[in-house]
């Protein structure tokens, strides 16, 4: 009867003063809406008042716009805080929901730790932890013991977890995981935003993709769409390339990469690597297309080819490849270089091709001027077109063609210095309608001039003493190479000509029509293909790199992104050092 009376008493005049008493902070109090069973106990819970649950249903509580329904309540009416046990749901407006087994809720705060089998919710995702902190006056939930998040599209997990709530954006640190069954993602640390499921990451990430894997140490995702790109150490796999960058893009829909600055991209078939500072790949076409001090490294018999232009294109697949360099295109290699308008090299068939484009109106004394040019050693040969061709098997070069207007020079080392007269600077010239050339090991060995073959050449003997100029015609002139030097020549063919002294021989007849000495041009390393416009290149400034970009949040200034960045950087060091010590 004394319990019963209690009970009474305590309905009747304790809890509208619960529910009615003015906070004198100016915070409202948290109200009863169902008090169920309701109990004191003094030496357990001074000062509170207990609410259990009755047959009818659970007890609920409200407080500004939330809900709250549990088992059973323990309210500390002077400290505006709830204690609530068992099967508790909490409510906020029609879009957040949270269940777990145990909520304290500070009405004076509104911070609702939950524990135990924590599950939150809204109409785009699912978070479970074992313990989580809701912030309603921020509108921020937070955990740092492991927590899971599953929307529409990924699931998701990491040890450290904040969820903005108005902007439906997670921030996750340590071990950040994105599960998907057409991809996963790994990163130290992670922004997300359920609704357009696009990610922003920091710190060494990777993203592997049914066939591409990409990493970065800054970055962004779209989930969705696989499209993505990344900053700061940024290395993507993409089917049998390997591609380097300061910046990459991709997109899986269109099978299309891209990178920008310092670019490096490796053929892991065919021993290729191409370099400069912007790069676009092409996966469904098998091409690959570099501007900005382009470069292209291919292998051959254990030696490797340079080629360098205003742009290269790389097509074809497994050892079909094709390098196409367009303007100002130049190679080296060892032995041999060259420079012409454009390059052609085709792994298929073996050859490369030299190509010229002289412009309209250039006058004919200096049409050799835009001609392809040859070196091998320091002996020059040019002509309307010129094709090199290798044998596919042994990857050796093989033989060498000069297509019309064929002009092979060289400086005479002797007659400069033993004529003391820099005009007699004597020239070493072979010219023809076609050049067929052989190697041997690499190495240019004979070399045949057909039709309309003339010589001038200058002659020493074993002392070094002037002989004479031989200058003759004939249909076809065999020339031996020696060390990349000419040898000796042999003419065939209705040979004419003689040998003249010094003195019969005037300047102007020592140089054939159409001489044009190249040798200020000449490519003797692989600093030398690349002109001073090409070292004095500006690279871009890349966004994003030092500051961070938030495409779904633009209203965050870069500075403040990159101080929470740094900020929790410092805090996570802090805490890593801390567990060590302790």
């Amino acid at each position: 009867m004394i319990k019963t009376i209690l009970h009474i008493f305590l309905f009747v005049f304790c809890i509208p003063l619960i529910a009615q008493t003015p906070n004198t902070q100016g915070k409202k109090k948290i109200e009863i809406v169902y008090g169920g069973d309701i109990n004191l106990d003094e030496q357990r819970y001074p000062g509170a008042t207990i609410f259990n649950k009755d047959e009818k249903q659970q007890v609920q509580f409200r407080h500004e716009g939330a809900d709250m329904w549990c088992d059973l309540a323990v309210l500390y009416k002077a400290d505006n805080r709830i204690e609530a046990y068992g099967n508790v749901y909490f409510q906020q407006g029609d879009s957040i929901r949270m269940n777990s087994a145990y909520v304290e809720y500070n009405g004076e705060t509104k911070i609702a730790i939950a524990k135990d089998s924590v599950i939150l919710r809204n109409n785009s995702m699912t978070l479970t932890t074992d313990e989580l902190e809701f912030n309603r006056e921020t509108q921020q939930a937070y955990y740092e013991n492991f927590g899971t998040v599953k929307d529409s599209a990924n699931t998701l997990t990491s040890i450290k977890g904040r969820y903005y709530m108005d902007i439906d954006k997670y921030e996750f640190k340590t071990d950040v995981k994105i599960t998907h069954p057409d991809y996963t993602v790994n990163s130290a640390r992670m922004d997300y935003y359920t609704v357009s499921k696009n990610a922003y990451m920091y710190g060494p990430s990777t993203i592997v993709g049914e066939d591409y894997k990409m990493y970065f140490e800054r970055g962004f995702y779209n989930t969705v769409a696989e499209q993505g790109y990344g900053l700061k150490n940024t290395r993507i796999d993409y089917s049998e390339r390997i591609i380097f960058g300061d910046s990459l893009y991709f997109d899986k829909a269109t099978e299309f990469a891209s990178a920008t600055n310092n670019i490096k991209v490796i053929d892991t078939v065919n021993d290729g690597v191409l370099r400069g500072h912007y790069a676009e790949v092409y996966k469904a076409r098998d091409s690959v297309l570099v501007t900005k001090k382009a470069l292209a490294i291919t292998l051959y018999e254990k030696d490797s080819m340079y080629i360098h232009a205003d742009t290269l294109m790389v097509t074809g697949k497994e050892n079909e490849r094709v390098i196409r360099a367009f303007r100002d295109a130049r190679f080296f290699k060892t032995d041999l270089s060259g420079k012409c308008d454009s390059i052609h090299t085709d792994e298929k068939t073996g050859l490369i091709q030299l190509i010229s484009s002289i412009p309209p109106g250039a006058p004919e004394n200096k049409l050799a001027a835009f001609m392809p040019i040859l070196w091998s050693g320091k002996t020059q040969m040019t002509g309307d077109s010129i094709h090199i061709l290798s044998n596919t098997v042994t990857e050796k070069l093989d033989s060498l063609k000069v297509w019309n207007n064929a002009f092979i020079i060289q400086k005479d080392s002797l007659s400069g210095v033993k004529f003391k007269d820099s005009v007699k600077q004597g020239y070493n010239q072979i010219k023809g309608k076609t050049l067929y050339g052989l190697f041997e090991e690499n190495e240019l060995r004979v070399v045949n001039i057909i039709k309309n073959a003339e010589l001038i050449y200058y002659l020493w003997n074993d002392d070094d003493e002037f002989v004479g100029i031989d200058k003759r015609v004939c249909g076809l002139i065999q020339m031996m190479m020696e060390n990349n030097e000419i040898d000796n020549t042999t003419s065939f063919i209705n040979v004419e000509g003689k040998i003249y002294p010094d003195s019969e021989m005037p300047v102007n007849a020592r140089r054939f029509r159409g001489f044009y000495w190249r040798g200020d041009e000449m490519i003797s390393s692989v600093e030398d293909l690349f002109s001073p416009e090409d070292n004095q290149i500006e690279l871009p400034v890349i966004r994003g790199v030092n500051h961070g970009i938030d495409l779904d949040n633009p209203n965050l200034a870069p500075q403040e992104q990159q101080l929470n960045i740094e900020q929790e950087t410092v805090d996570d060091a802090g805490a890593a050092t801390a567990q060590q010590g302790s």
